[in-house]
């Protein structure tokens, strides 16, 4: 999985899934994250993966945004993006039997989906990345129980 986070925000970006990555293949993601969204990205932090190249470093420089690289073995550089990663598999893919790479493309686009909209996040004083920060919520006359992931995951909704 090949994925993206605002750290300001929260909000993360899955932009590819392969069971064998490439360099090129890293590098043309790089090129679809930033296809609108060049002017909103001032720094990329990224790990020494050797899929990282000089060309994927291109695409980002090229558009004014500092690269800055995570010290070798040192995950805590990357905490943001660890803490999805071990949230992702305990709330979705270790609940779930993957049968192929369609299928994991799918989950995990649907599980991003809740994560930005419907997740509450410490950070965020327990709201989604998604939510309107102006917004206060009231408390509901009546809350529904929608399933995401064929109920691997409930989220609650006012509905009056």
């Amino acid at each position: 999985m090949f994925f993206a986070m605002e750290v300001g925000t929260r909000t993360v970006h899955i932009l590819g899934v392969t069971a064998h990555p490439t360099a090129a293949w890293a590098t043309r993601l790089a090129r679809n994250l930033l296809g609108d969204r060049a002017s909103s990205f001032r720094y990329l932090l990224r790990d020494r993966d050797s899929r990282h190249t000089q060309a994927f470093d291109a695409v980002f420089t090229a558009d004014g945004i500092e690269i800055l690289k995570s010290a070798p073995q040192r995950p805590r550089m990357n905490a943001h993006a660890e803490r999805f990663i071990r949230t992702a598999r305990a709330e979705c893919t270790d609940q779930i039997l993957i049968y192929n790479e369609q299928h994991l493309r799918h989950v995990l686009a649907e599980y991003a989906h809740h994560y930005n909209s419907a997740r509450p996040h410490r950070a965020l004083q327990l709201r989604a990345p998604a939510d309107d920060p102006d917004v206060i919520p009231f408390p509901a006359q009546r809350i529904q129980r929608h399933d995401v992931l064929g109920g691997l995951i409930h989220e609650y909704r006012n509905t009056a």
